[in-house]
């Protein structure tokens, strides 16, 4: 385009001299041809002008699409630029990593045939926040020029994966440092629980400003130390709304009420977060009333305040109150509504949860996850289970793997180990939580060797194992009595997966001993657990299997460090009198039961629960308040018992000794 004025002039000219066109014409030919020629200067100035804002235009709406989360629009309309310059690849790369998919702008930058600093910056802040810190590092060190935001980004990940040792090199290469960036690892080192580190440098700092001052003071609040934190908020020279608000969210948290409404009081001005962080600091507190009372007075009330108010009422179970607000709140959101439908959960209101749960279908609000996960986990029946199960499969949740844990968690429970499997075996991309939750179904069914032959295939998928997974397989080697195989289990997570072994394995690998009657090797095995990590339930397990198999000798040992351990639980009170009774050591049964009187230890009454059309009915050891306790005693009597003594099943008589002795 730039040359085609140009071009038709020299053609102009090649055609007047073969005319042989005198000098003196052609001069004049040339002449009249100026405006022509002008026309298109004009015009291809004009060309060149509408191409630059085109292409300037598709740049702002590939980042406007970015903004409002339309990753695929976006990605169309960069594909389908007929040119792209080093802004159009920028934008890109800015909108992937917004939306947080960091292969999508790794894709991109990888296809530049020319990298800059801003998109090197960019990918370094991006894989440093995904935690891809080798990737980050590989970048940062192919930049030909730094600027203070990809040292900054680079330095923040290390901090934010704990490398802090590599964060400090970093820090010290630095030719010229920022404010910004010391701050950074003033809130660096506090995030990693170093305070002394983190105030070293917040005195070194050359220049210092309300962000550097406000940053110290929460590592202060943040690690525990109240007192230095408000210190420091007192001496700063200048403080702003922000400074304001962590400190009063600091007083709340540390339950410093009294100073946070001196200091929201006393405040000059304030915004939105300050008055949230009195609400729900205030609720968390449980001072619902004065909460109430502030939520009610202020200027706006945001999502987050209406949210944090509502769950101060369903955390003191006030669900009246909670749904009264909930009907004032004038614009919801999915948020708001998981907000009362979890509070009904929790407080055990599954039916009003659910009523919920079809009022919000009915406003045209999609749930999200959260809504469906907690609706699941709300079920009871296997009839609300099925419903609920059908709803995740109407609204496209089948193959979202939170919700599909919930269901095989909640199928397992309820006893229908086949649905929990073929949800399981339906769910396309698994995760830890996934196997594990149908290795732990195996588990509790007494299916050792099919929880083994799951961790086979989730060890074969790639998918790495942690601590949860190897209580199930331990506690399924238990139940199975795998004996050989929970040893090898139990040796692999050390070893093959370099986990630390926690009380709860050694409890498991106790109990599986115990149950085989290796007490002895059960003991040694106790004998390995560091002496601050023995709880009571690795001593009940070791002092149920000495019960068991008639051990007393080591049954009185280890029920002594029980009762030493845990004076005032009666499980190990229980436990031991047991076991003397089995062996009908009736002296030392009446000393264990007279020295529970003594502590005053009241052994809590075993019950049995069941739910019949919605309505949950308990029965207690010895109680007969029932309104049908006949027609079931009856029932009992007549039809259960001799159909139980033809199977061959016989009563452990001596259980019957805490009935006669509560």
């Amino acid at each position: 385009m730039e040359t085609l004025e140009g071009y038709l002039a020299l053609v102009l000219k090649t055609l007047v001299m073969k005319m042989g066109v005198c000098y003196h014409h052609r001069r004049r030919v040339f002449s009249q041809c100026q405006p022509i020629f002008r026309f298109l200067r004009n015009f291809t100035a004009s060309i060149s002008i509408s191409h630059d804002w085109s292409l300037r235009k598709r740049n702002v709406e590939i980042t406007i699409l970015g903004r409002r989360g339309k990753l695929k629009e976006a990605r169309k309309l960069f594909d389908e630029m007929p040119q792209r310059d080093a802004v159009s690849y920028n934008s890109m790369i800015a909108v992937y990593l917004k939306n947080k998919d960091v292969h999508g702008a790794e894709t991109i930058f990888k296809a530049m045939s020319e990298r800059d600093v801003v998109a090197q910056s960019a990918m370094v802040d991006g894989y440093a926040k995904a935690g891809r810190l080798d990737n980050a590092r590989e970048v940062f060190d192919n930049m030909t020029e730094r600027n203070a935001f990809s040292w900054t980004s680079l330095i923040s990940g290390y901090f934010r994966c704990g490398r802090t040792e590599e964060a400090l090199q970093l820090f010290d290469q630095m030719s010229e440092r920022s404010v910004v960036t010391w701050t950074t690892m003033v809130s660096g080192f506090a995030q990693n629980g170093l305070v002394d580190h983190a105030r070293r440098f917040f005195d070194l700092m050359p220049e210092k400003n309300t962000i550097a001052w406000t940053a110290m003071v929460k590592s202060y609040l943040d690690n525990g130390q109240f007192s230095e934190g408000y210190k420091l908020f007192l001496e700063m020279p200048e403080r702003n709304v922000r400074s304001w608000n962590v400190m009063i969210s600091g007083c709340l948290s540390a339950n410093r009420v009294d100073e946070a409404i001196h200091l929201f009081e006393t405040m000059p001005d304030r915004n939105h977060v300050s008055w949230t962080a009195m609400v729900s600091g205030l609720a968390q507190n449980k001072m619902v009333e004065v909460a109430r009372k502030y939520f009610d007075i202020m200027p706006f009330k945001d999502m987050a305040a209406w949210s944090a108010m509502i769950t101060a009422y369903v955390d003191e179970k006030l669900l009246g109150e909670a749904l009264e607000l909930f009907n004032l709140v004038p614009e919801k959101n999915v948020g708001i509504w998981n907000t009362i439908i979890d509070g009904y959960v929790r407080n055990g209101e599954a039916g009003e949860a659910l009523r919920l749960f079809i009022l919000m279908l009915r406003s045209c609000f999609r749930p999200c996850v959260t809504t469906m996960t907690s609706i699941i986990t709300s079920c009871d029946g296997m009839v609300e289970i099925m419903q609920a199960h059908a709803m995740v499969i109407h609204l496209g949740f089948e193959q979202n793997t939170w919700v599909t844990n919930a269901l095989i968690t909640l199928y397992s429970k309820s006893g229908d180990l086949c649905s929990a499997m073929l949800v399981f075996e339906l769910l396309k991309s698994k995760d830890v939580v996934s196997w594990t939750a149908m290795i732990v179904a195996y588990a509790n069914h007494g299916h050792g060797h099919h929880a083994l032959q799951v961790f086979a295939r989730m060890v074969t998928s790639g998918t790495k194992p942690d601590e949860i997974t190897f209580v199930g397989l331990l506690s399924a080697c238990s139940h199975a009595s795998l004996v050989n195989q929970g040893r090898r289990v139990f040796d692999s997570i050390k070893g093959a997966y370099n986990l630390n072994l926690k009380v709860e394995h050694y409890s498991c690998l106790v109990d599986m001993l115990g149950r085989a009657g290796l007490v002895n090797e059960a003991m040694d095995v106790v004998s390995t657990i560091p002496p601050s990590e023995i709880d009571e339930a690795v001593l009940v397990a070791l002092l149920g299997a000495c019960k068991l198999h008639g051990n007393i000798k080591v049954a009185n040992s280890i029920g002594q460090k029980l009762l030493s351990l845990e004076p005032t639980s009666s499980g190990g009170y229980v436990l031991l009198s047991n076991a003397y009774a089995a062996e009908e050591q009736w002296d030392e049964f009446a000393q264990v039961r007279k020295r529970m009187k003594e502590k005053n230890v009241k052994k809590i009454s075993g019950f049995s629960q069941i739910q019949v059309k919605g309505k949950n009915h308990l029965f207690f050891v010895g109680e007969r308040s029932h309104p049908q306790v006949e027609e079931i005693y009856g029932f009992l009597q007549q039809s259960l018992q001799p159909l139980m003594r033809e199977t061959g099943y016989t009563p452990e008589n001596s259980l019957l000794i805490d009935t006669f002795h509560n």
